[in-house]
C-alpha cells in the first residue's frame, strides 16, 4: 500500500521528536591536572593522554 497524501512536516517531527533528542556530552576528569575533558582525546589544558605528554603547552 502507498500513502494517499504526504505527511506534513509537523506530523513527522511530532512522531520522531521523543528519540531524536541529543544526549549530554560525556566528560571525564584528567588524572594529571583535574580538568574535565572529553574521553579518548588529549587534555586541552595540560596536553596529556593516558599519562604521556603529546602536546607541550608553554606557560603564558
Amino acid at each position: 500500500m502507498v500513502p494517499k497524501r504526504k505527511h506534513t512536516r509537523a506530523r513527522s517531527r511530532k512522531r520522531r521528536g521523543g528519540h531524536m533528542k541529543m544526549s549530554p556530552v560525556a566528560t571525564i576528569i584528567c588524572p594529571k591536572c583535574g580538568e574535565t575533558t572529553v574521553p579518548h582525546r588529549i587534555c586541552p589544558s595540560c596536553g596529556n593522554y593516558k599519562g604521556k605528554e603529546f602536546v607541550s603547552l608553554e606557560e603564558q
